[in-house]
């Protein structure tokens, strides 16, 4: 009884030695402020469709048409995929660690001995012969936690995974959503550069007649032709920016290159976009400080796999079969028949430092990990504070340049009838048409980014996922 009484003090010291060698994981202090920078001091906790999928954020239904078409073909988000399939794999196979093994074999061997050998010497035959079947059941028993870490590694990895999807997912929408509403834009500045090349084709006939009576030059006349010419360079441009860009958005689609259907909204391109309540704890939604968080318990949970490794291995078989001399009576049973049961603990004592250079290995690879985490919070805020400083100042821009772009079109009436009536030259003509076919393709250009602002803030607060 004394010596089981010891037995029970080991096995209880080893139990509550691998409560201790299991480090839980407790996420860092981050210190994080509870709003953004670019926020006011009142923070209204909404729930808006900023943190819905797509199809309750855009209303765009071409836009909407071509997200479905990425989802099903991008590559990116295809091997994401089949990275989650992989990591569920391994998390099925690490959960079955808990199970011992059974294998099976069968063996034949056949030896003849020299006569001048010692077997042939003092055996009393020279051939032998030995058949055996067996099956060997071992079990490794998990007293140090781990196969439970490996499993709490394996969990988070496959759960890294699927946050990895969901950032591919977040920036695929984003560039996606970025491309088309390029597209829209570009399409508005080709219609601006054709009338604007209308209007240089009228005021060059205006100009050639005043040159034939006699009240213009032929310099003015051949500035307001290399301005018709600018405007035919500008146009093949913009056609050919449209051309790269259903490209790109093609490739997006996993797709090849062709033209994209597109089309703009009479009203909002979202359902909702409130101009306040995003509170900091918004960041825990994005999918890429999730996964940086999921590799922070994958770490974690590494340090307690090593060094349950320096530890005693305890191991119990047991094998079994049928074992006979001539193959005629090999499953004679029970007189073939035999059991073996045997147990051992192994405790590494020297391996090079192997062991315990992979420990220390998982406690730098953890602060790694910490540092990663860090980081990718430090980055969440910083964009979602930029995009709700774009999304405001970018609103502002674009009233201004409306308001110039207003004012600029009543100029060209007025230096039409100036010039008529000689009051103005052809280059107080081309100035004005100048600044008006600017200030119409910078509207255009901020109508795009008013837009885009959006949707870099839907991106930066998750994307919905």
């Amino acid at each position: 009884m004394k010596h089981f009484k010891y037995i029970y003090i080991v096995f209880f010291s080893m139990l509550l030695t691998s409560c201790i060698i299991s480090r839980k994981y407790q996420q860092s202090d981050l210190n994080m402020p509870e709003k953004y920078r670019s926020m006011k001091d009142n923070i209204v906790h909404a729930q808006d469709t900023l943190l819905h999928q797509p199809h309750y954020f855009f209303k765009n239904t071409s836009l909407l048409l071509l997200l479905d078409s990425a989802f099903l073909k991008n590559s990116d988000l295809l091997l994401a995929v089949q990275n989650i399939a992989l990591a569920e794999k391994t998390l099925n196979m690490v959960k079955l660690n808990y199970l011992p093994e059974l294998n099976a074999q069968i063996n034949g061997s056949y030896t003849k001995a020299s006569e001048n050998s010692l077997a042939g010497q003092s055996a009393g035959r020279r051939e032998t012969k030995d058949f055996n079947f067996s099956t060997v059941l071992s079990w490794d028993i998990d007293i140090w936690g781990k196969i439970k870490n490996e499993k709490k590694e394996a969990l988070a990895n496959y759960l890294k995974t699927q946050e990895v999807c969901k950032a591919v997912q977040t920036r695929l929408v984003s560039d996606i959503a970025k491309g088309y509403y390029n597209l829209l834009m570009l399409d508005e500045q080709l219609n601006i550069a054709n009338k604007s090349r209308e209007l240089s084709d009228s005021t060059l006939r205006m100009m050639r007649i005043q040159y034939q009576v006699g009240d213009a030059n032929i310099l003015g006349v051949r500035q307001v032709e290399a301005q018709l010419e600018g405007n035919k360079m500008l146009i093949s441009q913009i056609e050919q920016s449209i051309s790269l860009q259903e490209s790109a958005l093609s490739v997006l689609c996993g797709s090849y290159a062709s033209s994209i259907s597109r089309q703009r909204e009479d009203k909002e391109e979202f359902h909702s976009v409130p101009a306040e309540g995003y509170p900091a704890y918004f960041l825990s939604t994005r999918p890429d400080i999730k996964a940086a968080e999921l590799s922070l318990q994958a770490a974690n949970a590494r340090i307690g796999v090593s060094q349950a490794a320096m530890y005693p291995n305890i191991n119990i078989s047991l094998s079994g079969g049928l074992n006979s001399l001539t193959s005629s009576n090999w499953f004679s049973v029970p007189a073939s028949l035999f059991g073996t049961v045997a147990g051992g603990i192994t405790q590494p004592i020297f391996n090079r430092k192997k062991l315990r250079t992979q420990y220390e290995q998982a406690l730098i690879e953890r602060e790694k990990e910490v540092i990663r985490f860090r980081q990718a919070v430090l980055e969440g805020y910083a964009q979602v504070s930029d995009a709700l400083k774009n999304k405001e100042e970018t609103e502002k821009q674009f009233i201004f340049a409306l308001n110039k772009e207003m004012v600029l079109k009543d100029n060209i009436s007025a230096i039409r009838v100036l010039f008529t009536v000689g009051a103005a030259n052809y280059l107080d003509i081309i100035t004005v048409q100048s600044a008006y076919l600017e200030a119409r393709l910078q509207t255009a250009r901020l109508s795009m980014e008013k837009v885009v602002a959006n949707v870099e803030l839907y991106a930066a607060l998750g994307g919905g996922w």
